[in-house]
C-alpha cells in the first residue's frame, strides 16, 4: 500500500530556516532545487510522519516536524533499515544511501530528542535522486 508525501520544505541557506513549499523540484543527481545542500550522498534527507508522532507522544509535545531539518515528510512508509531500496515520490526516485543520524541541534529544539531520534532510524532517512521530477504535497510515496 503506497504512503503520501505529507512535507516539503526547502533549507536556502547553511543553518538557515526550514521553508515549507506546496511543490519542490528534484534534480537528478544534485537534489531538492534552491535548497543548500547539492551533490554528495545526501543530496535530500526524509523522516517519516509516523516516528515523528511517536517521538513527540514520547516527550508530550508537539513540535513542528521542520525542527528536524529534513527536506520531505512522508506517512506511510517505514524508512527503517531501508539502505540500498529505492523511494518512489510522484516521478521521482531517491535512492536510499542510509540513515540520517540526529545532530546537537536536535536537543536546542528539545532537549532530549537527539538521544531518543537515533534508536529505530528516528532521524529518518537520507539518498540522492536518481530520477528527477515535480513532487508536490499529496503524491503517492512507494517502494520500487
Amino acid at each position: 500500500m503506497p504512503g503520501e508525501l505529507k512535507a516539503i520544505w526547502i533549507k536556502r541557506g547553511k543553518r538557515g530556516v526550514m521553508e515549507p513549499v506546496q511543490l519542490g523540484i528534484l534534480m537528478k543527481h544534485q537534489g531538492l532545487l534552491h535548497n543548500a545542500e547539492q551533490g554528495g550522498k545526501r543530496q535530500v534527507t526524509i523522516i517519516s510522519e509516523e516516528r515523528w508522532c511517536q517521538l513527540m507522544d514520547e516527550f508530550t509535545t508537539d513540535l513542528d516536524p521542520s525542527a528536524r531539518r529534513a527536506n520531505l515528510m512522508v506517512t506511510g512508509i517505514d524508512l527503517s533499515h531501508s539502505k540500498g531500496k529505492r523511494l518512489n515520490i510522484g516521478p521521482a526516485v531517491i535512492e536510499i544511501q542510509g540513515e540520517t543520524k540526529p545532530c546537537a541541534r536536535m536537543d536546542d529544539a528539545l532537549p532530549g530528542l537527539k538521544d531518543a531520534m537515533k534508536i529505530n532510524w528516528g532521524g529518518g532517512a537520507y539518498g540522492i535522486v536518481v530520477t528527477g521530477g515535480d513532487i508536490r504535497l499529496g503524491h503517492l510515496v512507494q517502494w520500487s
